[in-house]
């Protein structure tokens, strides 16, 4: 029974080494299709809007992310 302790401490080390390389989504901005208003979001918003540039960092959509 010593088996079940090991596999448990081993998921919660996988667990947190996932976490830890984690990175927060990058900001688009949006432009519409109607009227061409922009708009930051980390997610696409729908049939009327495009991307218009990005990714950025923060959600002013100011900081653009730097190449990797």
């Amino acid at each position: 029974m010593k088996i079940l302790p090991n596999i448990v401490l081993a998921t919660v080390l996988a667990g947190a080494c996932a976490m830890l390389a984690a990175a927060p989504a990058p900001w688009f901005q949006w432009r519409s299709k109607i009227d061409g208003a922009l708009v930051c979001s980390q997610t696409p918003l729908g049939k009327g809007w495009t991307q218009a540039a990005g990714p950025f960092r923060d959600s002013h959509c100011v900081k653009l992310m730097s190449g990797k």
